[in-house]
């Protein structure tokens, strides 16, 4: 520990100490310096260039040359304070002062003493303080006279093994009597920090100085040592190898001379035989003969020799004539597709298109399929389809967070490790030049400051331009115009307009209920049987027991979900048949619930509806469609309107121009003009940590708002979507497939929708549609007769009965 010093008034002291023959002044002038800490004995040249340490030197230099050295404790600060010094430094005596060119000055000092400062008796322009000296403390006797011993062998011993000391300083080390000051030299000469060093200059004994210095000094020895064996093995290596590259020179003299080929022959042979087997178009096939001949002519120890010899090997493991045979049977194609998926009718409809004008027209250059729906709909099983269906090999990549142009073209190379672009490399490995190539997640890829991976796709998707698409490692064109890409993605809104004009979109909406229960006995139960271990007489589900899963399990537009649930069953029945239980596991409706627990989805439409204020409408996620409750509540207040549910600028837009229309009408529907005056209204949407953006919920807070103020329950088998305007309008709005499959999931058989929107049902399947009853509609007004609970009648544009006053209404039930 260091001692804290304080300035203070000078004390009286008296006339300068002697120590060692030399005499040291009561006050001394102190100079802080960095990261160094000086020693006892040691000639240290010291670069001043602070105003404060320039002006203590030019005053020093005019008197007895005497002056203490301190370390400062933060080497950053330029002018450290008093209690910023440790309190024992070295006084030394100025031997030479050297003034530079850049107006700094190097003093050459010699350390006499050790002295701690007492108190700080001066400031400025300099810091003065007064000291005493701190005299070795020595505790002879054999002990210590071994220690002393054992330091001087240590110290030469590092002398010796250390290649930066000269030999010069073994004479030194033996021409020093004192312990103490051989401690403080070996001390000084150490690699170690700064405040370690501080520590042995505190220390008055020399016992423990030497103590430190001896254990310091083994493990430099250690390190020492490891360094030279390492060096050692090393240069052992290199010789070594400079011995092997001898010898196999004259091995090719001798071999020349026999008539033999060394390895280095066999390698180009081998490489020129493959390349003519790989038959390459012939511009490639000069680019490789070059490279060739450059190898030819490279030693093997070169670093070039091995990026080169890939280069090549790249090249001629490309297919660049290879592709297997198209076999496009479309009675066979269309039993391939409908074995592997039920329903999606469009999505086959298409597919059976393309194979068949493909059948017709082989060079077909596109169109580019893209798939696009929520997770779990079958998108990548449909490329896989296609390619059995085809004959062709199946390739996929997932573009999920790809950032990197490199990742798509490659690297060039110069770069040290680089390799072609996953589109080379995915053809490589399949080996012929006209796979089904599916590129997963299209509208996941990232463009930031990395890179816009999406602009290196354009070249590859466009068919007028990959037929000679140059990736940056091969930098050569390979054709890619043979190959069938497939995209998916689970929305479009992601995906560049460029990249988009490229693709024909083929959207694959979801499953209903009855199409889930089919999938699952065809498909998803037989899987996880075979994947549980389990056999058909020890597992069965019933048709109520795949529906109440179905149901009250889950809550998708896919049968991902779906799968793990009934993979949890097969789990439990598992556990139980290795437990040696031998009944046949049925899993009916009422089973479920053992094994899965409580229901987690419950029907809630009728629940949340059942008071004025609430409305059903229709959204869309990019999982798919999804039903979202509107609630509107009042209170005595002054016309504020709160509207909360993370909702968007869009959202709030609508719920502002509902409550416009129905203001600017209230009269007709007999609300009172002062209600908008004498209350507070508050719209609200459930589930507030999502955030819910877009115009097509307007008629649901249109008809919320309404069944508020006239205090009419909203039918609970009703949902509605559209996009409203001042003037009563009702706008056509996107993703009404998705809607109408989420309605008919959640149990809601009518639908209202705008009447510009007519046309989008009928791409519904007609077993869809035939259960449900759709209402189309081109003004707001039109919403209310439809969506309102028996009791609300208009005649001639006026509600025939006084609408009550809004009261305030009870917190909506949460969703379970």
């Amino acid at each position: 520990m260091t001692d804290e010093l304080k300035v203070t008034k000078p004390p009286e002291v008296t006339p300068g100490r002697v120590v060692e023959g030399l005499t040291i002044p009561a006050s001394l002038p102190v100079m802080p310096i960095r990261e160094t800490v000086l020693f006892p004995g040691i000639i240290q040249p010291l670069t001043i260039g602070r105003k404060r340490s320039l002006a203590l030197v030019q005053e020093v230099m005019l008197g007895d040359r005497m002056l203490a050295v301190v370390t400062q404790k933060e080497a950053g600060q330029e002018e450290p304070p008093v209690e910023g010094l440790y309190a024992v430094g070295c006084a030394v005596r100025v031997l030479k002062l050297v003034r530079m060119p850049d107006e700094t000055q190097t003093i050459i000092v010699q350390a006499i003493a050790r002295v701690r400062l007492e108190a700080f008796v001066q400031k400025d322009p300099y810091y003065r303080a007064s000291v005493s000296p701190m005299p070795d403390v020595l505790d002879k006797g054999p002990e210590f006279d071994a220690r002393v011993v054992t330091a001087r062998n240590l110290i030469s011993r590092i002398i010796e093994l250390s290649p930066r000391i000269p030999q010069e300083a073994m004479a030194v080390v033996s021409s020093i009597e004192s312990p103490g000051q051989l401690a403080d030299f070996i001390a000084a000469n150490m690699n170690i920090e700064t405040a370690r060093k501080q520590s042995l200059l505190e220390e008055p004994g020399v016992t423990r100085r030497l103590e430190s210095v001896t254990e310091m000094m083994q493990r430099e020895i250690e390190v020492l040592e490891l360094a030279s064996k390492i060096q050692s093995e090393a240069r052992g290596r290199i010789e070594e190898t400079q011995k092997e590259y001898y010898l196999r020179e004259q091995l090719k003299a001798i071999q020349k001379e026999l008539g033999e080929t060394d390895e280095k022959t066999a390698l180009v042979d081998q490489l020129r035989a493959d390349m003519e087997a790989a038959g390459m178009p012939e511009k490639v096939r000069a680019e490789a003969e070059r490279e060739l001949k450059r190898l030819e002519a490279m030693p093997v120890q070169s670093p070039d020799f091995n990026v080169v010899r890939t280069y090549l090997e790249y090249l001629a493991e490309m297919p660049w004539n290879k592709s297997t045979e198209d076999r496009i049977d479309l009675a066979e194609a269309e039993r391939i597709l409908a074995r592997d998926h039920y329903g999606l009718e469009q999505p086959k409809k298409r597919i059976l298109e393309y194979l068949a004008v493909r059948k017709l027209r082989a060079s077909l250059r596109g169109p580019i399929l893209c798939f696009v729906g929520p997770p779990g709909v079958g998108k990548t099983s449909l490329g896989q389809s296609i390619a059995r269906a085809m004959g062709r090999r199946f390739i996929r990549i997932s573009l999920g967070g790809i950032r990197d142009e490199a990742e798509i073209r490659g690297h060039r190379r110069t770069y040290v490790g680089a390799l072609p672009g996953r589109i080379i490399l995915e053809i490589r490995k399949a080996a012929v030049n006209n796979p089904v190539f599916m590129l997963d997640e299209v509208d996941k890829l990232a463009h930031d400051w990395h890179g816009d991976p999406t602009s290196a796709l354009l070249e590859v998707l466009d068919p007028e331009q990959n037929h000679s698409f140059t990736d940056h490692y091969l930098d050569v064109p390979f054709d890619l115009s043979k190959v069938l890409f497939i995209a998916t993605a689970n929305m479009l809104e992601p995906v560049p307009a460029a990249l988009k004009d490229r693709l024909e979109v083929i959207t694959l909406a979801g499953y209903v209920e009855e199409e889930k229960l089919a999938i699952a006995q065809r498909y998803l139960v037989p899987r996880q049987r075979k994947e549980h271990g389990l056999s058909a007489r020890q597992l069965r589900f019933t048709a109520g027991g795949l529906r109440r899963i179905t149901r009250y399990y889950t809550h998708e537009a896919g049968v991902r979900n779906l799968e793990r649930q009934i993979a949890a069953i097969c789990r439990g029945v598992a556990r139980k048949v290795a437990s040696g239980q031998d009944k046949p596991a049925v899993i009916t409706g009422g089973g479920v619930r053992e094994f899965l627990g409580p229901e987690q989805f419950l029907p809630e439409a009728k629940l949340r509806t059942s008071t004025p204020g609430v409305a059903t409408g229709l959204g869309w996620t990019p999982v798919g469609g999804d039903i979202l409750f509107i609630e509107a509540t009042s209170m005595p207040g002054t016309g504020k309107v709160s509207l909360t549910g993370q909702l968007g600028d869009v959202m709030k837009e609508s719920a502002q121009a509902a409550l416009s229309y129905i203001r600017s009408r209230a009269h007709e529907w007999g609300i009172a003009a002062e209600t908008f005056r004498k209350m507070d209204l508050h719209i609200h949407v459930p589930e507030g940590a999502t955030p819910k953006d877009g115009p097509s919920a307007g008629v649901t807070i249109f008809t919320a708002l309404m069944s508020l103020l006239v205090q009419h329950s909203v039918r609970p088998t009703v949902a509605m979507t559209g996009e409203i305007t001042l003037r009563g309008l009702v706008l056509p709005v996107g993703g009404v497939k998705e809607k109408v499959l989420a309605a008919k999931r959640a149990g809601i058989l009518t639908v209202i929708l705008p009447e510009r929107n007519r046309k989008d049902v009928e791409e519904i399947p007609k077993d869809i549609r035939s259960d449900m009853t759709f209402h189309y509609v081109r003004e707001m007004e039109e919403v209310l007769p439809l969506a309102l609970a028996d009791g609300w009648r208009t005649a001639g544009g006026r509600n025939s009965r006084p609408a009550k006053r809004p009261a305030q209404q009870a917190p909506a039930a949460p969703r379970t």
